[in-house]
């Protein structure tokens, strides 16, 4: 069986599901940097939007039932992959310990401003 995951503090658009659970696992969408609260940019650095993104990620999966311990793999979509390691610095802060299985790539999709989209997957079943 499949749910869509939506929740309006995290940004989202009609193009794509935040997340779609599936039996016992959480598929959320990569999401950038956004606060959905004013609906721009965290801030111009990586690390800042790194951390907003992750937030995103955390907020979806907590609307899906699951949170960041539940994250079995990461992907990290990065715009200059000269930005790796800001990216890095504020990623160890959200997984200190036992961190997920992770890959990370160029975006090849130009969005304004966008440094990094982070996506997950998560097993809560």
């Amino acid at each position: 069986m499949r749910e869509v995951i939506s929740t309006s503090d995290a940004p989202g658009s009609a193009l794509f599901s935040q997340a779609v659970k599936a039996g016992g696992f959480v598929f959320v969408s990569g999401l950038v940097g956004v606060d959905a609260a004013t609906g721009t940019l965290a801030g111009p650095s990586i690390q800042e939007q790194t951390r907003q993104a992750l937030a995103n990620c955390e907020t979806v999966l907590a609307a899906a039932g699951g949170t960041l311990d539940d994250v079995v793999e990461v992907g990290v979509l990065l715009v200059d992959p000269d930005d790796f390691p800001g990216m890095n610095e504020e990623y160890a802060r959200w997984f200190p310990e036992t961190p997920p299985a992770r890959y990370a790539a160029k975006l090849g999709a130009v969005l304004p401003g966008v440094l990094v989209s982070i996506r997950m997957t998560a097993f809560i079943g």
